[in-house]
């Protein structure tokens, strides 16, 4: 078995899905995972927003783009009019949960992985039937079914042991040698649909493979490899042919959009190789990532950006290591605000954090257990892993700097966005 995952980007238009069946047609024993289609998880993300401000305008109006959008691609791909009844019965089904009734604030993030699971869902129905209808005979699988998480609501783990028995047994006794089932979504115990959080497809894949024993996991992408920057940003990047379990993960820690974090360590369990493949050739050899790998001799960038710098002081001065780390950590795991960044003196603690839904109830909690604490918005951390001279004067230094760590061969700045 191989699991193959396909993001969003690669399947946003019908062409995407022609070129898709092209990549899997020498393929048997194959394991597909795939993205919802172009930006359709931003355009779920307005229809939360539309029930969260109670909004229904703005809801209608996202939902009929987005029936639109796919109806477009399946128009294209039946090479005229069609409709899917599966499709339809999806969107039916959003715009019931997106009337909102019995919306409350609090239940926010299950509301959340409720509306935006169904880009997933959609994307994942039209490439099953295309499939079939080309000739490739394949089994539609519901990956909420076959992945328990945690009860815990847009950025859930999954339970690989309880998973697994779910996930086999949905495979099991099928004539079919193909599956499709979506990235970024499982089910809670209580058996409200999670996702894994944003990006998260490639960690299901990962989970998939490492339950099914795959030989390999590849993920398909519009670049022809792991690059050792991103090329909008920094013009001369240029390709990794190899890296490490290891490496990988402190690249992705650092904010790098190779993969998602989470997303190694099942197949580091396993020792399953991961290859980043150009979607547009699938002869070229992409990047190869394994538990051993050459040295990386080139610099690696990285630009994490929509970042929030927090200063936390302690009212009394009290050395802040000694007496506050445990209160501020559980405050800040209680919003749900992940630090990026951490640097601190005797009084003072700075934390470089995403720029969260929940930050500011965050700062008023610490507030309220006797700290100070000033923020700062419109910020970027900048990762320079292998840095030289020239990459240390051009990055490191300036009044745009707020915060600079530096060991031997990285150094991580939390900078005023340019």
């Amino acid at each position: 078995m191989k699991v193959y995952k396909f993001g969003g980007a690669s399947v946003r238009n019908a062409d995407g899905v022609r070129n898709l069946r092209k990549i899997i047609d020498d393929e048997q024993h194959l394991f597909i995972i795939v993205s919802a289609m172009g930006k359709t998880t931003n355009a779920l993300e307005k229809v939360f927003q539309g029930v969260q401000q109670g909004d229904q305008a703005l809801c209608r109006e996202q939902i009929d783009a987005l029936r639109d959008y796919h109806a477009g691609i399946i128009g294209d791909l039946w090479r005229g009019p069609a409709q899917l009844e599966r499709v339809e019965a999806l969107f039916e089904e959003l715009e019931r949960v997106a009337a909102g009734q019995g919306y409350r604030t609090e239940d926010a993030e299950l509301w959340y992985d409720r509306i935006v699971a169904f880009g997933e869902l959609v994307s994942t129905t039209i490439i099953s039937e295309y499939l079939n209808y080309a000739g490739v005979r394949n089994r539609w699988i519901d990956m909420r079914r076959c992945f328990r998480t945690e009860q815990r609501h847009k950025d859930a783990s999954v339970d690989l042991e309880a998973s697994a028995p779910l996930l086999r047994a949905a495979l099991a006794g099928a004539e079919e040698t193909i599956f499709v089932g979506q990235g970024f979504i499982g089910g809670a115990p209580d058996g409200t649909t999670t996702t894994l959080g944003r990006e998260g497809s490639d960690y299901s894949a990962a989970v998939a493979a490492s339950i099914l024993d795959a030989e390999s996991m590849s993920v398909w992408k519009d670049v022809d490899g792991v690059l050792n920057a991103d090329p909008k940003i920094f013009p001369d990047a240029v390709q990794i042919a190899e890296l490490n379990y290891l490496d990988t993960i402190e690249l992705a820690y650092s904010g790098a959009q190779i993969i998602h974090p989470k997303t190694i360590k099942p197949l580091q369990n396993k020792n399953i190789p991961l290859y980043v493949r150009p979607f547009g050739d699938k002869r070229k050899a992409g990047t190869v990532i394994r538990g051993m790998s050459a040295p990386v001799e080139v610099p690696i960038l990285i630009l994490k950006k929509d970042q929030v710098l927090l200063t936390i002081r302690s009212r009394d001065f009290s050395f802040v290591l000694e007496e506050k780390f445990a209160t501020i950590f559980s405050l800040l795991e209680r919003y749900r605000v992940k630090a990026n960044l951490i640097h601190n003196s005797a009084v003072n603690l700075s934390l470089c954090v995403d720029n969260s839904w929940h930050i500011d109830e965050a700062i008023d909690a610490l507030r309220g257990a006797g700290c100070d604490v000033m923020k700062a918005e419109n910020m970027e951390l900048l990762t320079v892993r292998g840095y030289t001279d020239e990459l240390w004067q051009r990055y490191a230094i300036g009044p745009q700097v707020f915060v600079r760590q530096a060991t031997q061969s990285t150094v991580r700045v939390v900078r005023k966005r340019e």
